[in-house]
């Protein structure tokens, strides 16, 4: 799947990404971000323009990069999943319409499914963001402001990861770094399906559940809101300037 900018994609600012250092109309303070909306994905394709665009921000080929997505139905596996988390046999899971993969990200399994945002952070956190922990810890905060602008109080769970609502998680986290340059990232749930984590112990915790903004707000609302508020408050916690 190749990287290229078209006049019609949605996403914030809708030109060409930039090259790293290039001029822009406006000098920013911070550094350059392009918020891409790439509609609904499949995961493979997911993983196909994650690996070319890290490849690309490595080599300074272009500046950060925050994919903000949907993908269709998959339960993902990360390197420290467990096989007895996965609740349904992988066959059982394919025949029912459901796609599989062991993938590169920290983390056990979860579910993505229409109605959740999926974002992919491709940005270098050289020279001086380079901690794993306080990364995740970022990302967390994202989800947690985002949570505040709907009057719900999310928070950090002392020893898990995410972003949690009293027991429930609304937003999980699995990250891979290569070289200091991010991918995989974030799922927030907004109106997605919660019926298939049923098949899985989430993110390998039994004693916990999971939910979404609409369950919480009592209503539905639009998934593209959800992601400018993420795209907002990633852009102010990495203190980058989302440009056009």
């Amino acid at each position: 799947m190749t990287f290229r900018p078209r006049a019609n994609e949605s996403r914030s600012g809708g030109e060409e990404v930039l090259p790293a250092g290039a001029p822009t109309a406006m000098s920013v303070s911070r550094p350059p971000l392009i918020v891409r909306r790439l509609g609904r994905l499949s995961y493979a394709d997911g993983l196909e323009l994650q690996a070319q665009l890290v490849a690309d921000r490595q080599a300074d080929r272009i500046v950060d990069v925050l994919l903000l997505l949907e993908h269709d139905p998959v339960f993902t596996r990360g390197r420290n999943a467990r096989e007895q988390n996965l609740l349904v046999r992988e066959a059982l899971l394919r025949a029912r319409g459901y796609d599989v993969f062991e993938t590169g990200r920290g983390g056990d399994v979860t579910y993505h499914g229409p109605g959740q945002v999926v974002g992919y952070p491709i940005i270098s956190l050289a020279p001086d963001r380079q901690d794993v922990h306080r990364y995740v810890r970022d990302l967390e905060e994202v989800m947690i402001r985002t949570c505040r602008d709907y009057g719900i109080g999310a928070e950090r769970v002392a020893g898990l990861t995410g972003c949690w609502v009293g027991r429930d998680k609304i937003g999980a986290i699995g990250v891979r770094i290569s070289r200091w340059v991010t991918s995989h990232g974030f799922a927030f749930n907004v109106v997605n399906d919660l019926a298939p984590y049923s098949m899985i112990v989430p993110c390998g915790i039994p004693d916990r559940g999971v939910t979404t903004l609409q369950r919480l707000l009592g209503r539905p609302l639009p998934v593209a809101e959800a992601q400018d508020a993420l795209a907002r408050h990633f852009a102010d916690v990495f203190q980058r300037e989302i440009v056009t």
